[in-house]
């Protein structure tokens, strides 16, 4: 169990400075959130703005969502391991899918960087540098980012990352239960429009990057099955 903890740690770490490196583009970054705007009026979805209005309205909800945006992490953590020891079977499913997502999103980063609203839209009030939780060094990493990687969102992303693994778990034995997890990405929907973080087809482009990655994880399992069958079937060295 520690050895497995350890090398996802690692993971995650890699993960992290492969993520700084991208979204660097912010010229290209703003005009292509000012294109997804565009594309989302012309179909009437853009209802960031609108949102972010009404969070800005309402101070004790402001916080709350700072709260949730801030340490989502730790129910990502909490889910990974929980599945880990409670539910093994499902376990395998999940990481792979986990893997696959971050190997596909840094992808994206690098060929689509994404201002989010709060800088590329006028008029979005930024709900958590004004409610920051980290004090004034998180405030300041937050107002002036290294990178701009908005699409898709990372925070919806993982959320339902969340809810498929704890789905994945939990349908067979208790599916009342399982469907309350898909609760969570539903939040952090809100939560990421409301803030001023990310625009709705982040969000549809979260969904597609979960769906992708499923069935990536999917064939690699596969695959794996495989070559773990033929290994078996080798004669022995004589």
């Amino acid at each position: 169990m520690l050895v497995e903890l350890i090398l996802q740690a690692l993971w995650f770490l890699l993960f992290i400075r492969l993520d700084a490196l991208v979204g660097k583009d912010f010229a290209a970054a703003t005009a292509n959130a000012l294109a997804l705007q565009s594309a989302e009026h012309a179909v009437h979805i853009d209802i960031e703005r609108t949102m972010n209005d009404w969070l800005a309205g309402n101070v004790a909800l402001s916080h709350l969502a700072v709260y949730v945006y801030r340490l989502y992490y730790v129910v990502v953590a909490g889910v990974l391991v929980w599945v880990f020891v409670r539910h093994a079977d499902a376990y395998r499913k999940v990481r792979r899918t986990m893997f696959a997502m971050m190997a596909l999103v840094l992808l994206i980063y690098w060929a689509v960087p994404m201002s989010p609203p709060r800088f590329a839209l006028p008029g979005v009030v930024d709900i958590v540098a004004t409610y920051d939780i980290l004090g004034p060094a998180g405030q300041y990493s937050w107002t002036h980012p290294s990178h701009h990687t908005a699409m898709p969102s990372m925070h919806v992303g993982w959320s339902l990352w969340c809810a498929y693994a704890v789905w994945s778990a939990l349908r067979g034995a208790h599916p009342r239960l399982a469907l309350l997890s898909w609760l969570f990405p539903l939040l952090m929907t809100a939560v990421v429009f409301a803030t001023g973080n990310h625009y709705v087809l982040d969000v549809v482009g979260s969904v597609t990057l979960l769906a992708v990655s499923i069935v990536a994880a999917s064939m690699c399992g596969r695959l794996a099955a495989r070559w773990r069958q033929a290994r078996s079937r080798q004669p022995l060295p004589i």
